[in-house]
Order: C-alpha cells, then sequence, then structure tokens
C-alpha cells in the first residue's frame, strides 16, 4: 500500500506548514471542529472569570445590588472604586510595598541564581559537585516551618522586609536551569575570552548573561511572579498591619467582607460596594502579571526546554 504524503505548500509569500509524515494522516472537518470547540471551551474557562471580576469593579453599587452579586452583563460604568484605592490609605500603601519588595526581591534573587548557576556550570570550579549535590538535597529535605521561623526570629528578621525576601530567596529549580543553559554555551567561546585576558566576572558579564537573554528572562518571570504573588511570609513574620504588602491586604479584604480604612465612608453613603472594592483590588494584583506575561512568553520555550537538556 502506498503511503499518501500531502503536497508541499506553496510559499509564494504566505507561510508554510511543516511537512507531516507519510504516517500520518491530515485531519478531518470532525478533528479540526473538535479542536477549536476544546481551544474555544479553555479560552472561555480562563477569560470568563477575568470578566466578571473586571466587570464587577467597574461596576456601581445599584448594578452589584440588582445582579445579586457578581456582575456579568455591564450596565452602569464607574471607576469610584479604582478612585478610591488610589486615593491613599491602606492599598495604596501596600501596592507600594508590593512592588518594592518584588523589584529589590527578584534583583537579589537573580544575581545569587546567576553567580550560582555560573560556578556549578564550570567543571573546574572548587568543590562544585558537593555544593551541587547540597542543592539537591534542599529540594527533597526541609528543616520545616518551625525551625525556619526561629530562624527568622533568632535572626532578628521579624517585622522586616527583609524577611520577605531572604527565607525564599533561592529557588534550586531555577538554578538548575541556569545552569543547564550555562552548559550548553560553547566552551571554545569561553576559552578564547580567557586567552584574550578576559576573567571569570567578564565572560559572565559579556559573553555569558548576552547569551542567555531567554533563559533569563523567563527566571526573572518566575521570581517576580513569585515575590507579588507571595503572602504567606508576610503573614508570619510581620505583625505590623502598615507593613502589609497588597496581597495580605486583598486576603484580609475578602475573609472579612468589609472595606478598608479610607474607604467605609463611600460605602456607607452607597457610592461604593464592598464587592466592587474587593475586585478592584484583585484586578491591581493581577494586572503587573498580566501586564509582563506576554512579552516574555516568547522565552519560555527557548528558556525552558534549552536549560533543562543539560546538566
Amino acid at each position: 500500500m502506498t503511503a499518501v504524503i500531502d503536497e508541499p505548500a506553496r510559499t509564494s509569500g504566505r507561510w508554510a506548514a511543516p511537512p507531516r509524515p507519510a504516517w500520518e494522516e491530515p485531519p478531518g472537518r470532525a478533528g479540526l471542529a473538535g479542536k477549536g470547540l476544546v481551544l474555544f471551551l479553555a479560552c472561555l474557562a480562563i477569560l470568563f472569570p477575568l470578566w466578571i471580576v473586571v466587570v464587577t469593579s467597574l461596576s456601581s453599587r445599584r448594578a452589584i445590588d440588582e445582579a445579586g452579586g457578581l456582575v456579568v452583563i455591564p450596565k452602569s460604568i464607574t471607576f469610584v472604586a479604582y478612585q478610591e484605592l488610589l486615593s491613599g490609605g491602606q492599598v495604596t500603601r501596600a501596592a507600594v510595598i508590593s512592588v518594592l519588595v518584588t523589584a529589590v526581591g527578584t534583583l537579589f534573587s537573580m544575581a545569587v541564581s546567576v553567580l550560582c548557576a555560573y560556578g556549578l556550570s564550570r567543571s573546574g570550579s572548587l568543590g562544585h559537585r558537593w555544593i551541587l549535590m547540597l542543592l539537591l538535597a534542599t529540594m527533597f529535605f526541609s528543616a520545616g516551618l518551625i525551625p525556619t521561623y526561629l530562624l527568622v526570629q533568632s535572626l532578628g528578621l521579624t517585622d522586616s522586609y527583609l524577611a520577605l525576601i531572604l527565607p525564599s530567596a533561592i529557588s534550586v529549580f531555577n538554578i538548575l536551569v541556569l545552569r543547564g543553559f550555562f552548559m550548553n554555551i560553547s566552551q571554545e567561546l569561553i576559552d578564547s575570552a580567557r586567552i584574550d585576558g578576559a576573567g571569570d566576572v567578564r565572560i559572565l558579564w559579556q559573553i555569558v548573561m548576552p547569551l542567555s537573554r531567554a533563559v533569563i528572562a523567563v527566571i526573572t518571570l518566575f521570581y517576580a511572579v513569585g515575590y507579588w504573588s507571595a503572602w504567606f511570609n508576610a503573614s508570619l513574620y510581620l505583625n505590623d498591619q502598615d507593613m502589609l504588602p497588597l496581597q495580605n491586604v486583598m486576603i484580609q479584604l475578602v475573609q472579612k467582607q468589609e472595606a478598608p480604612v479610607g474607604l467605609g465612608q463611600a460605602i456607607k453613603t452607597g457610592e461604593l460596594s464592598g464587592l466592587a472594592v474587593q475586585m478592584a483590588v484583585m484586578v491591581m494584583a493581577l494586572l503587573p502579571v498580566a501586564v509582563l506575561s506576554p512579552f516574555v512568553q516568547k522565552h519560555f520555550k527557548k528558556g525552558m526546554l534549552t536549560g533543562a537538556v543539560k546538566g
């Protein structure tokens, strides 16, 4: 039996699909329709809750009362919830704290992770195998919550922003991904730089890091999202309510079903709904990740797969 092979697509000014293997039959209409339906349902399951959150945050108290809670179809759009949140007070302070902790924590984590990964990727580094085994052990065994809390307390980091950064500053998984990517860089390129008199710092800064933009962008996003979304360390180590980041304020807002300090007057007068404030805080928490993710999306495949092949 002769295998049927699709004719190659014409490429005159148009994108051509990769050639199909001889044993793979072309998809039928039912298959294409099924794939389209599955993708549509998946997108709907992701976007529909986001739509409800955004619309409810932009709805007036009357529209929320008429809908009996969450609003699906917008009727009257108002930005009062966002104006009240950004006019100062607890939420604005928490948002600034989250931004600063995310920025400082991401820079610190990336600096330590890149330096550690580069040292472990060089076969001639002193004790790199033992250090690598020690790092791998921490992925399977940990001291536990109570010893970690006692350590942070003994170091005097409670009620300090360092408690939001140092306990979770390093991810061994991210270091291994960076190490695998660095090991794929041509050794001849590094040797030629050494012959020209370049040291390890210059090689890392001018050769290794420019060639590793993809994986660095991905790991940076991982760390940034982790710091931005973190809430447990703040609830554990911070006792001052004025030091809480945005995620903890959002949790308090949702659990207590009431607005933060400074918004009570707008709710009492009927101008603002507590549910609209809750949804607005959620939008503020999701917005930075939603904005940054598309710019790093193109690096995900190359950064993660290439970094995980070797090592």
